[in-house]
């Protein structure tokens, strides 16, 4: 290849990712950063164009206009795969308040989302947004980097391996290892979750319920060994893990027997009880008072309802098998 050729390639490509970042082409300052005349910097956005008008897709449609007032060439898109400004501080904003890692890993996420899927002239913006809130940013108690361990987890479900882990219990914080069988991974509040289906165990000496047929659930970051087995588990059609429906019933990340809970509500927001228990029903209301049904996995409803106070009134917890 021609010096010559190789110049002209690596101009249209530098052009092009200009563009496609967002920045506006000014002819002038393009020709004089990359020595050619404002002629040629003219022809290679032609060419780019010309490729892009060739190469379109019906969905992702990218078109170079020139605004005559401003002097500049810009990239238009019929579908951006760039974060708009409120997309990026959005989900900016999720991840700060979910703390739900330590900080040089959360920092690190927010760089690479910011520089990877935010136009470059918005990244400085979205950035002085959410300064104050990334200086006074406040890991969890537990400091754990365990990323690594959670792909390694869902490779091994998504493949239906077994999985050896040692886990520290909560109540004693004695380590204990199982052989299971990994079923989902989960978020909530802070805390990365994997639900899974335990191996050999005695279930009449560890376990309250004896009968219990849902998996039990494990904090990520209590993990601190894995190991992916090379035998596989098999699941009917039938019998598989519904993720999605479990989750709804399951707020608050304690196993245990499926239970439906009858209260009564006093608060002024009916709609926060049904957004926190997506299986939440209104049975009645009487005199801006609410009888509410949910059904939720384990105990850990009991001790939210009694975090609401007066609001709460529980009228009865029918246990099922």
């Amino acid at each position: 290849m021609s010096d010559k050729l190789e110049k002209k390639i690596h101009r249209v490509l530098e052009l092009y990712r200009w563009l496609s970042e967002g920045k506006p082409v000014v002819k002038a300052e393009a020709a004089q950063q990359l020595g050619v005349s404002g002629k040629t910097i003219q022809r290679e956005i032609d060419i780019i164009r010309h490729f892009l008008w060739e190469h379109a897709v019906d969905d992702v449609e990218n078109n170079i206009l020139y605004d005559a007032k401003k002097r500049i060439y810009y990239m238009i898109h019929k579908n951006p795969m760039m974060f708009t400004n409120e997309e990026a501080l959005a989900i900016s904003k999720i991840l700060l308040e979910s703390r739900a890692f330590i900080k040089s890993e959360m920092m690190r996420i927010l760089d690479k989302l910011l520089a990877c899927c935010v136009p470059l002239r918005n990244q400085k913006i979205v950035n002085e947004m959410i300064a104050s809130e990334r200086y006074h940013y406040i890991e969890l108690q537990h400091k754990k980097v365990f990323l690594d361990k959670m792909w390694l987890i869902g490779n091994a479900i998504h493949e239906s391996q077994y999985l050896q882990i040692t886990y520290v219990r909560a109540k004693d914080h004695r380590n204990v290892m199982r052989k299971i069988q990994p079923q989902a991974i989960m978020f909530s509040e802070f805390y990365f979750y994997l639900a899974a289906y335990i191996e050999d165990i005695d279930k009449k000496k560890a376990f309250e319920n004896a009968d219990d047929i849902y998996p039990t659930i494990y904090r990520l970051d209590r993990i601190c060994d894995v190991k992916v087995l090379k035998e596989h588990f098999t699941i009917p059609y039938g019998e598989r893990f519904e993720e999605g429906e479990y989750r709804k019933r399951i707020q608050f990340m304690y196993g245990g027997r499926l239970q439906k809970t009858t209260f009564w509500y006093c608060g002024y927001s009916v709609e926060a009880i049904l957004d926190r228990l997506p299986t939440a029903k209104i049975l009645k209301e009487e005199n801006g008072r609410y009888l509410v049904s949910a059904e939720t996995f384990g105990k850990g409803i009991d001790m939210w309802l009694k975090s609401q106070g007066d609001m709460v009134e529980v009228v009865k917890t029918e246990r099922k098998i």
